[in-house]
């Protein structure tokens, strides 16, 4: 089984645009978006996800069957993530469910 030698070069170029991402994700997080703030952080961490995956990981360079898997991998995430926030955004307000309970260490109320 042969493998793939990948030249230094391409490791450089992918540390380099994995700190352009980090840079986007600080300077994304300054910034005010309203709603879209969530698609701008998911969409660069899944920049990100995708050059380590194919680079560090290798998949660029594998067999076509790994890559299925990984993928597949990868896609079982996304619906885990999916159903999470639809659970998540989906709630309602926290403060108006919680009762109040007044001072813990007067337990008459008084």
């Amino acid at each position: 089984m042969t493998h793939h030698v990948v030249a230094i070069k391409v490791y450089l170029g992918v540390f380099a645009a994995l700190m352009l991402l980090m840079a986007a994700t600080i300077g994304a997080a300054y910034f005010d978006l309203g709603l879209i703030n969530n698609v701008v952080a998911l969409t660069i961490a899944i920049a990100k996800t995708s050059l380590i995956m194919l680079y560090f990981m290798h998949l660029r360079y594998s067999s076509r069957l790994t890559q299925i898997f990984a993928l597949v991998g990868f896609l079982f995430l996304v619906i885990l993530v999916a159903f999470t926030l639809s659970d998540y955004l989906t709630r309602g307000d926290f403060s108006t469910i919680a009762p109040t309970l007044g001072n813990p260490y007067d337990p008459l109320g008084e």
